[in-house]
């Protein structure tokens, strides 16, 4: 009951503006933390990062945020040539999606062998 009113009083607060269920939470959450990092932002409002990932992109295309580049990255790669950032990408890559997969099955419910 509690989650549902403040859910009510929320998009009467809101509605103004047209945020559509929920996305009034991402924003309180970001203006709470500037600079936060999108996986940060789902773990806080207990969301996967898909669902984050989708509400962020509308309310970035709704003009309420807007995404920035972390400045410091790229002091982290500035001693790498353009063909070694270009691996280092790719095999990031790599690992990420190694690891969507696993999260995929344990967000399943999965048990993994250790």
């Amino acid at each position: 009951m509690m989650a549902r009113a403040l859910d009510s009083i929320s998009k009467k607060e809101f509605k103004e503006y047209d945020l559509t269920k929920g996305q009034y939470l991402y924003l309180v959450r970001i203006c709470e933390n500037r600079g936060i990092i999108q996986e940060k932002l789902a773990e806080m409002i207990k969301v996967d990062r898909t669902t984050a990932a989708c509400a962020i992109k509308e309310l970035e295309i709704n003009g309420f945020i807007e995404k920035k580049g972390e400045k410091h990255n790229n002091h982290c790669i500035e001693v790498f040539s353009e063909r070694e950032v270009e691996t280092i990408f790719n095999l990031l890559q790599r690992v990420r999606k190694n690891i969507e997969k696993v999260w995929e099955f344990v967000k399943k419910e999965n048990k993994r062998n250790y």
